[in-house]
């Protein structure tokens, strides 16, 4: 017999519960709990014995199986599920086909699925009711495309970052002592279950490449031999002789291998962000939406704004403009009431406005017309293709069996609203563009008694290249308020409030506050410092004596003795890269490799 597949995150309601006869709770922007995709009533129906007989037996298989019901509620605005259930792989258990009913797969996203088997009226009761009360909570899709497809970009050149970026691009930049930039999102996206993912490339790329081959590389073969994390750098082909020109133009270029993937949506990120997210409830949220683009955002102070994608957005999320970086009194017009996000009235006097992230779901198909169709000379997701999608509003083919993330009728019906949603994320993120946001997103994570950004979540764990590094040892050093990367040696110094990167070595009387040290890429033996010694040269290193504040040291730098680099004209801006550092933002950065003398004050 031909079977249904229906999505039951509650006990099937009996015909004599007090619930009976209560209609149909509307799913968008309902101010109930109880949505439609948690419970399904059913009143006024003659056969309701006869479907809750169906349905028993497979009631009864749920919960033998141990299944807990989760509570799936569409938001109003924005944000999470409480309950985290979208499947993103075809083959997880929490998704089933189920077989073809009226030209159509029938299935539902959330687990667990009960199938029941239907016959004559009973069948068509069922289906006239899911048509005319469950439209939106039905999706359709074929087995084999219920993944997602995570692309990373790597950025620009950094110049922002310059000298940080001087010999890498910017997803390559140390970060919190063990880590590299690019960990955060890979380790968001292994997270998250997305274990297909591209990085796209351009500048300075060679010490990215080898840290993803190092880290990556071995480790994701194991999930079902289909796990991936592949660097794919900008070439010139007969058809683009050109590098990449932007975000959009970068993701263009590589269209013909992303669509060869059988996913549902494209999950696409930025390499220079430091944050923790589930990617998981981003994509349930984009699936019950079912949007075309989903936009990840928070609430922004003005101060920062100008700096961002600003959007505004209707009460159920849906973005109905969308301004790049405005400035004066396109900047006062973006202004919204941030109290829909759920801030407080405090808060949202704070953060009026609320930015793009940067992080976009975008459907397959979408994807292509977008790109291909009708922006084909955009370079930019950020100032030109999403505003574009946002204006023109798109829409779905009604008439294609094929679409990923269908309204669930015939061909005869279209999806409604905008195409274009807003998701709010409203915990830690910091844009590393800058070198004062760099130095601040590092320094924060030694903050007391909450860091701005923590390394030890248990369940959202952040992978980096494994070193086997022996432990860092510590002799009569003072410590307070910092974090310690693996493999350093520290001795008899004082180190307060700051990050001490994989491999330092600090020497006896010295002191380093507020400061960011990156470490170095290999040790030097005892006889590699004395031949150094002997060329009138110093180690890797901070050296006996010297006094380091407010700054950032690079890998591989020399720091001789009784060195100060305390910044005592407290200068803002400064570029000495011949004598090996920049100021900026009134912070000093030591370039990579850079050999600072003995005595010398900065």
């Amino acid at each position: 017999m031909p079977a249904i597949g229906i999505a039951m995150n509650s006990a099937l309601i009996l015909p004599n519960d007090a619930d009976r006869r209560s209609p149909p709770t509307p799913f968008l922007g309902s101010s109930s709990s109880r949505s439609l995709s948690s419970f399904f009533y059913v009143s006024g129906c003659h056969q309701m014995d006869l479907l809750h007989k169906a349905v028993a037996g497979a009631g009864r298989r749920k919960e033998c199986f141990g299944v807990r019901s989760p509570i799936v509620v569409s938001p109003k605005a924005v944000s999470d599920s409480q309950s985290s259930q979208t499947c993103l792989d075809p083959d997880a258990s929490r998704c089933r086909l189920v077989e073809i009913f009226n030209g159509f797969y029938t299935g539902a996203l959330f687990s667990p699925s009960i199938f029941v088997e239907v016959d004559g009226v009973l069948k068509f009761f069922l289906w006239y009711w899911l048509l005319n009360f469950h439209r939106k909570h039905i999706i359709y899709f074929h087995e084999k495309k219920l993944s997602v497809l995570g692309i990373i970009l790597g950025g620009g050149a950094g110049t922002r970052l310059y000298p940080l970026t001087k010999k890498r691009a910017k997803p390559a930049v140390p970060l919190g002592a063990n880590y590299r930039l690019i960990d955060i999102p890979v380790s968001n996206c292994l997270n998250s279950n997305i274990s297909k993912i591209y990085v796209l490339t351009q500048f300075n790329s060679a010490s990215l490449n080898r840290h993803l081959s190092r880290a990556y590389a071995s480790n994701m073969g194991g999930y079902k031999n289909e796990g991936f994390v592949e660097v794919l750098a900008a070439q010139q082909s007969p058809e683009n002789p050109n590098w990449f020109q932007g975000t959009a133009d970068a993701v263009r270029q590589y269209l013909w291998l992303f669509e060869e993937h059988n996913v549902m949506e494209f999950l696409i990120l930025a390499g220079d962000h430091l944050y923790r997210m589930d990617y998981e409830k981003f994509i349930q949220a984009h699936r019950e939406t079912n949007a075309d683009i989903t936009v990840a955002a928070l609430p922004m102070d003005e101060k920062r704004a100008t700096a961002f994608g600003l959007m505004k957005i209707d009460e159920e999320g849906r973005i109905t403009k969308f301004a790049e970086k405005p400035k004066g009194q396109q900047l006062e017009s973006m202004k919204v009431d941030t109290t829909i996000l759920g801030l407080d009235d405090e808060r949202a006097k704070e953060l009026p406005f609320i930015a793009s992230m940067g992080i976009y779901v975008i459907n397959k198909d979408i994807m292509m017309q977008l790109l291909r169709d009708k922006f084909p000379a955009a370079n930019d997701f950020g100032s030109e293709v999403i505003p574009g999608a946002t204006n023109i509003g798109l829409r779905s083919p009604a008439d294609n069996t094929d679409a990923i993330c269908l309204v669930v009728i015939p061909s005869i019906m279209v999806k409604s609203g905008h195409s274009v949603q807003a998701y709010l994320y409203d915990g830690y993120w910091e844009d590393i563009g800058t070198i004062e946001a760099f130095y601040n997103a590092n320094l924060g994570i030694t903050k007391r008694p909450i860091p701005d950004f923590s390394f030890y979540d248990r369940s959202a764990p952040i992978y980096t290249q494994p070193r086997y590094l022996p432990p860092s040892k510590m002799l009569d050093a003072d410590v307070i308020d910092s974090v310690i990367g693996e493999g350093c040696v520290i001795k008899n110094c004082k180190i307060q409030h700051s990050v001490i990167g994989l491999r330092s070595c600090i020497s006896e009387g010295a002191i380093i506050e507020d400061t960011l040290l990156m470490g170095a890429d290999y040790y030097e033996t005892d006889a590699d410092k004395r031949l150094l010694a002997l060329k009138g040269s110093v180690p890797m290193g901070i050296g006996k004596n010297s006094h380091v504040k407010r700054a950032i040291i690079d890998k591989n730098a020399r720091i001789g003795d009784n060195v100060k680099i305390i910044n005592s004209e407290n200068v803002q801006e400064a570029a000495r890269e011949t004598e090996g550092f920049f100021i900026k933002s009134c912070i000093v950065t030591v370039i990579k490799d850079a050999l600072v003398p003995s005595g010398t004050v900065i």
